[in-house]
């Protein structure tokens, strides 16, 4: 065995081949949704490439450098092909996804034309929503019931009648942020969430709502936002129960991708960080609804969160136990979709001399997030075609993508990019039967 590997399983997962038609249940068809959908479409036509996709674009390195084996993603794990991919959604306003996309105006208007005749035929339907949940917007286009159980269950006859029309289902959110909630009583188990529902308990938003009736269908689900969702108790032990995988949450995009790059090199080096201001402009729908206090708290929680785990300031208390990690966002509407981040990152190094680096991120949000909803409505596919995956519930192996990794409880969130790549990568090794890679190499030398 060689020495830069660590021995995998001897035969792969029983992974169950991409047989048929995936269906894909968008909840929000704003200008991440609509940008992720005109791009499969794109990209099917061969109008464009899909880049940003590791799903799409990625290789796998498989045996030894000297082997020079290393095949694409797609073409090592089963995954769904996009030409079988079919979209459906709610949205709390009628738009179609022509009529959306032209809205968030990501996209130029001469691609969006071309893909006109296909993205009218995708219309929402009513979708749950409640604007004590997010104050900024108000909407059109609703469900009514006189409780929230009776909203979860027209959700479910939503995903029973297009599990009809499709072989296989995975849901997304890609709606907007919630205001900021803590996990309480009716989260801690099954049993309480459904008491919770009849009784139409405060402490259940929308995503939750959503994410109760994709699981309870045995259907995957992941989070683009930083709600509180799938990550409590009750949500855990319904994915266990029905086989439907479930991650982490909020798509990691722009600044936090960064950190989640900068960081572990400071950190490498051993060097030390006193300070971390972080401001970020937006004028998408996205930036008018963080543009409430109680939705703001929310997306604070999940980006201030990534430095702590990384730098580990129990362990480094000389570099790290005093850093000042503030984050604000501002909404900007002449921005629109653009999205600047900024920041500034006060560093010091041998004898505590100290340094400074700007970092100025002029990046487009869903160009950058459309990618990921894609990867993660493939892999969490593919983890529900995985006996060993889908049976765990939280798909830890994910958290490349997210803001706020989960875990099972007790341990603490990886968030280092390179440790996350190397998990996710070794994961699709783990369940093709390969030998997992640790980069070891001491037998190039013997």
């Amino acid at each position: 065995m060689s020495t830069e590997q660590q021995s995998g399983p001897k035969t792969a997962s029983k992974v169950e081949p991409a047989k048929g038609k995936l269906g894909v249940m968008v909840v929000g068809l704003g200008a991440v949704a609509t940008t992720m959908i005109a791009g499969v479409e794109a990209v099917r036509r061969g109008l464009a490439k899909p880049i940003g996709s590791l799903t799409q674009m990625g290789t796998i390195r498989l045996g030894k450098r000297t082997d020079n084996n290393s095949p694409l993603i797609k073409d090592f794990v089963p995954l769904a092909d996009l030409n079988d991919i079919v979209f459906t959604g709610w949205d709390i306003f009628e738009d179609n996804v022509y009529e959306s996309a032209a809205h968030a105006k990501v996209l130029d208007k001469e691609t969006l034309d071309q893909l006109k005749p296909y993205l009218e035929t995708i219309k929402p339907m009513p979708a749950v929503f409640d604007q004590y949940y997010v104050k900024r917007l108000h909407g059109t286009h609703v469900k009514k019931g006189k409780n929230k159980k009776e909203l979860a269950e027209q959700v479910r006859a939503d995903i029973q009648a297009f599990k009809k029309t499709v072989d296989r289902v995975v849901m997304i959110w890609c709606g907007s942020t919630e205001i900021f909630l803590e996990p309480t009583a009716v989260h801690a188990s099954l049993a309480a969430f459904e008491k919770g529902l009849e009784a139409s308990d405060i402490g259940i938003a929308p995503s939750q709502i959503y994410a109760y009736a994709a699981l309870s269908e045995g259907v995957p689900f992941a989070n683009g936002a930083p709600n509180l969702t799938v990550d409590v108790p009750a949500m855990i032990e319904l994915s266990k129960k029905n086989s439907a995988p479930i991650c982490g949450k909020d798509f990691k995009t722009g600044q936090t991708f960064m950190k989640t790059v900068l960081a572990p090199a400071f950190k490498a080096r051993m060097l030390g960080v006193s300070g971390w201001y972080s401001t970020n402009i937006l004028g998408n729908r996205d930036g008018e609804v963080l543009d409430d206090p109680e939705s703001f708290k929310t997306k604070e929680e999940s980006k201030l969160g990534s430095l702590e785990y990384i730098f580990q300031p129990e362990i480094y208390p000389d570099l790290y136990k005093d850093i000042f990690h503030k984050v604000r966002i501002n909404y900007y509407p002449p921005r629109g979709d653009n999205k600047e981040g900024w920041d500034n990152i006060d560093i010091f190094g041998w004898l505590g001399y100290p340094m400074q680096i700007k970092v100025d991120f002029l990046c487009r949000d869903s160009i950058l997030a459309a990618p990921i909803a894609l990867d993660l409505v493939l892999f969490l596919d593919l983890a529900k075609r995985t006996p060993e995956l889908r049976s765990i519930g939280i798909q830890e192996w994910l958290s490349f993508y997210l803001k706020s990794p989960q875990t099972r409880e007790g341990l603490y969130p990886e968030h280092d990019l390179f440790i996350q790549s190397m998990k996710l990568k070794n994961t699709l090794r783990h369940i093709m039967g390969a030998d997992l890679i640790t980069h070891l190499g001491l037998e190039y030398y013997d």
